[in-house]
C-alpha cells in the first residue's frame, strides 16, 4: 500500500490517545494540539490506510471494526518502539505498563496491591478501574485494559458470553462462590449464620448502578430480589460501605471481604438462594498478555485461595 510508507509514529500515538480519552477534543488537549489539527491527522491516516478507524456521530467517536484491529497493531508497534528506545537510549529498564478493569471486588484490589509490593518496580504506569460491567467489556475489547474481571451466572451467562464473542474476547474461569450479604457488624441480622431473601425486606438494598446498561444481565448483584421497596444505586465501593454502615443497608456479592482495605465494620453472611457466581477474567483474543498481567493473575489466584476457595 502506497500510504503505508508515509505513516508516522505520532499518528499511531494520536489514535491510541483518542481511544484512551474517548473523545478527539480531550485527546487534543492532552496532546497540546488543536482539535482540527488532530482530526485532520486522523483523517489523513484513514485515507492513507484505506480504512475508517473511527465512527463519528453527534455523541463523539467510537472504533470501527477495522479501527479495533488497527489499534491492536498500533499498540504493538508503539510498544516495540518504546522498548527499542529504552534498550538503546537509556540505562534504565523499560517502564512497566498494566491496566485492569474490574467489578467492585476486594480481591481485585488486594491482588493489585500485592503485585506492586512484590515487583518492587522503580518505574511503572498502572491503572485499576472499578467500573460498570459493560465498560469492563468495552475496555478490554478496545485495548484500554489488559484484562477485565467479572462474574457469570445462570441468569447472565448467555448474554455476556454472546457479547464477549462479538467483541473478540475470551472468558477464563477463576473460582465459584455462593452469594453473600454484606452488612454492618451491628446490623440486626449480623448474628445470623445465614439469611433468607425475605429477611432483607425492611432494609435498603444497595446496588452498583450500570448506566445505560442498567439491566439484570449487567448487574453486579447475582441475585435479583423481588418486591424491593428501598433501593439505592451508587457508583463506587466506598459509598456502598458508607451506606451499609449509615443506613443499615446491605448489598450482595461473593463473600470475600478484606479487613485491610475495608476495616472490620462490614461482615458477610451467606444468602440462602439457589445461585452461583462464576468469577473470572476476560482477555482480548488479538492481544498477548504481558508478563506483568500474568503476574497479576497469579496474585489473584493466591489472594482468592487465601480465603479458602479453589481456583482454576
Amino acid at each position: 500500500m502506497k500510504g503505508v510508507q508515509s505513516m508516522r509514529l505520532d499518528q499511531l500515538r494520536y489514535i491510541v490517545k483518542v481511544v484512551e480519552c474517548g473523545s478527539i477534543t480531550e485527546a487534543a488537549e492532552q496532546l497540546f494540539m488543536s482539535q482540527p489539527s488532530l482530526s485532520a491527522a486522523i483523517k489523513q491516516l484513514e485515507e492513507e490506510m484505506g480504512i475508517t478507524i473511527f465512527n463519528r456521530s453527534n455523541r463523539g467517536v467510537s472504533l470501527s471494526v477495522d479501527g479495533t484491529e488497527f489499534l491492536a497493531y498500533a499498540r504493538q508497534i508503539l510498544e516495540q518502539t518504546d522498548l527499542m528506545i529504552d534498550r538503546y537510549h537509556s540505562e534504565k529498564p523499560a517502564k512497566k505498563l498494566l491496566a485492569i478493569s474490574t467489578q467492585h471486588y476486594a480481591f481485585s484490589v488486594n491482588a493489585f496491591v500485592q503485585l506492586l509490593k512484590n515487583l518492587e518496580l522503580e518505574e511503572y504506569d498502572f491503572t485499576l478501574r472499578e467500573t460498570r460491567t459493560y465498560d469492563i467489556i468495552a475496555d478490554v475489547a478496545e485495548f484500554r485494559s489488559d484484562i477485565g474481571i467479572l462474574y457469570l451466572s445462570d441468569h447472565n451467562e448467555r448474554v455476556i458470553r454472546k457479547l464477549l464473542k462479538e467483541r473478540g474476547l475470551t472468558y477464563h474461569a477463576l473460582f465459584e462462590a455462593s452469594p453473600h450479604v454484606f452488612v454492618t457488624r451491628t446490623h440486626p441480622l449480623a448474628h445470623r449464620k445465614s439469611v433468607d431473601p425475605q429477611d432483607l425486606a425492611p432494609y435498603p438494598f444497595l446496588a452498583f448502578e450500570q448506566g445505560e446498561m442498567n439491566s439484570g444481565y449487567f448487574a453486579e448483584e447475582v441475585v435479583q430480589l423481588s418486591k424491593l421497596s428501598q433501593t439505592i444505586h451508587v457508583s463506587d465501593r466506598a459509598t456502598i460501605f458508607n451506606l451499609i454502615i449509615g443506613l443499615n443497608g446491605y448489598t450482595i456479592s461473593s463473600g470475600i471481604l478484606s479487613t485491610d482495605l475495608n476495616g472490620e465494620d462490614i461482615i458477610s453472611i451467606p444468602l440462602n438462594v439457589d445461585a452461583t457466581m462464576r468469577l473470572g477474567w476476560i482477555s482480548n483474543d488479538k492481544a498477548k498478555l504481558t508478563s506483568v498481567a500474568r503476574v497479576y493473575i497469579h496474585q489473584l489466584q493466591k489472594i482468592i485461595e487465601s480465603y479458602g476457595y479453589t481456583t482454576r
